[in-house]
């Protein structure tokens, strides 16, 4: 038998040796999830035995991180603005980044809004979760997306104000918003192989890629959106860091007023935001 620590400390050497970042923190969740414990109580288990059910689990999920299978796959969700979301391969993991996203929508009133490319349905049910009178539609063209999106609604008790709807892009959407909201896949093609393994290789490429140039999403988006806006409607949109100029441009050349880039927590360019002239 080992204790919890010598547990740890095992595990994190193996993290490293494969050069994994963050390995101490990796080990810490992966551990705390093989126990069945929130992981701010680990230390209160260090000197634990754990029995051979628990350490066969943790080991195993190592040997997964050792292959770079994101943490958030092996236990099975990612915290996102104070809150727990299921994630799986079907979806992309929701990231601090986005969070921005969130503070740009939520700076504003709104009461009807649509988030274009779901995937989890992090943004659409923080949204719902934030401002408990508003109402919206979470769309996808993955219908597995939508299934994990239509569960973190239920999870969080705002499924009876989120219609998750299969749709590519404005396809299937009807009526006005004040708010449309999306994070599209930005990444170019020529990107992908920079992209670290556990993105490239777990989490869903149509979410990641347009297979072109990364803009081909806001081009329709930015579009379409005057005939899905209400009168000072807004669209806010996250993309990556290069950016802002083009999609600020799509934005304009739509008929878009006010629009404005905001940065992300390393002061990157994260956000544009545009809205409908009133």
């Amino acid at each position: 038998m080992i204790t919890v620590q010598q547990a740890l400390q095992s595990a994190v050497s193996q993290l490293r040796e494969a050069n994994i970042d963050g390995a101490a923190r990796d080990a810490r969740l992966l551990l705390a999830a093989s126990l069945g414990v929130p992981s701010d109580r680990l230390t209160l288990h260090m000197y634990d035995e754990m029995d051979e059910m628990a350490k066969a689990a943790f080991f195993s999920s190592i040997l997964s991180r050792v292959s770079r299978v994101p943490v958030s796959h092996l236990i099975g969700g990612r915290d996102f603005y104070g809150r727990r979301f299921k994630v799986t391969a079907d979806v992309l993991d929701p990231r601090p980044d986005t969070e921005s996203l969130i503070v740009a929508a939520l700076s504003r009133p709104f009461t009807e809004f649509l988030d274009l490319g779901t995937g989890s349905g992090a943004i659409a049910v923080t949204l719902a979760a934030e401002r408990p009178h508003a109402i919206g539609i979470a769309s996808d063209l993955s219908p597995h997306a939508l299934e994990v999106a239509k569960q973190n609604a239920k999870t969080h008790q705002v499924n009876d104000r989120i219609e998750c709807v299969h749709s590519g892009w404005y396809q299937a959407i009807a009526g006005r918003f004040d708010l449309i909201v999306s994070n599209p896949p930005y990444i170019a093609l020529d990107e992908m192989d920079d992209l670290q393994p556990e993105v490239r290789l777990h989490e869903p490429r149509m979410a990641l890629t347009d297979e072109a140039d990364g803009l081909s999403a806001y081009r329709i988006i930015c579009r379409d959106a005057p005939a899905h806006l209400t009168p000072g409607g807004r669209l806010i949109v996250e993309i990556g860091p290069t950016q802002a100029v083009a999609v600020s441009r799509f934005m304009s050349d739509a008929g878009l007023v006010n629009i404005g880039v905001r940065p992300d927590l390393d002061g990157r360019d994260r956000v544009v935001a545009g809205e409908m002239p009133k």
